[in-house]
């Protein structure tokens, strides 16, 4: 967590300039001015704060174990309805990189619909141990960084199949010639197993605390389904968000997917 910027110090005004009554009525009230006051609280605020961060990142590096998920993202059934999932493989230097900065857990998969012929990729990581670590992993942000352009952006929602209106964002990228592809995807985010669609939702000072005492509850968790069209991102969404939220815990740090029993090949026993 970054330090605090620091603070312009507060002035002080020696008693011994004031006229001799101003000071005896000074010292006979008792009183300190409201705005040193205020001024101390804000330190002291302040000073607490940064030690709390500074301990709590102690704590943190004696206990680099994932928080994990009773039931890993990769045992999401690789069928759902008329999607059929395969895993797509992430490279080894970018695997190390999520685990060691932010990710407890992660699925990346390409669905495919059998009917339709459409595919979409879903990619869903989990954040527990560090959930500030998903600040700024977002497709505005990193799709433009791997060369897309940026041609777009709105708040929608989607109705899942138990008929739940799901918040959502639609991004929607580019590139230029001479490769014109485009790609659109949908965006979500579960804070505490709350819908959320803006991180600004988890970027407080108190949302960035490391989870010392590792809450399933307390998390952050990412969802994109990305495609060439956005009508497959939807239905997608539709077919694959209620299963999927089984799988992460919702508020009070209850896993729906414990009741049920997964293969570890993402298939329903």
């Amino acid at each position: 967590m970054g330090l605090y910027p620091l603070m312009h110090p507060i002035r002080s005004f020696s008693l011994a300039r004031r006229p001799a009554a101003a000071r005896s009525v000074h010292q006979t009230a008792g009183k300190v001015p409201l705005w040193t006051v205020g001024g101390l609280a804000v330190l002291l605020l302040v000073a607490a704060r940064i030690a709390y961060d500074s301990l709590a990142e102690r704590l943190h590096v004696f206990s680099e174990k994932p928080i994990n998920l009773p039931v890993p993202l990769s045992s999401l059934p690789a069928q759902v309805g008329p999607w059929f999932g395969k895993d797509l493989s992430i490279p080894t230097t970018t695997k190390e990189y999520m685990e060691k900065n932010f990710a407890d857990d992660f699925l990346s998969r390409r669905y495919i619909n059998g009917a339709t012929n459409a595919w979409v990729d879903l990619y869903v990581v989990y954040c527990a141990s560090r959930p500030a670590g998903m600040l700024g992993h977002k497709p505005g942000v990193c799709y433009p960084g791997h060369g897309w352009i940026a041609d777009g952006m709105e708040l929608s929602d989607f109705k899942s199949q138990s008929g739940r209106r799901i918040p959502c964002l639609i991004h929607r990228f580019s590139r230029p010639a001479p490769r014109h592809e485009q790609i659109v995807v949908l965006n979500f985010y579960l804070l505490n197993g709350q819908i959320a669609t803006d991180e600004k939702a988890f970027s407080s000072p108190f949302g960035r605390r490391p989870n010392i005492g590792g809450d399933l509850a307390r998390y952050v968790a990412q969802v994109q389904i990305s495609s060439v069209l956005e009508n497959s991102t939807r239905r997608a969404a539709e077919a694959m968000t209620d299963l999927l939220l089984e799988f992460l815990p919702d508020e009070n740090g209850t896993v729906a997917a414990t009741e049920r029993a997964y293969a570890g090949s993402g298939t329903l026993k």
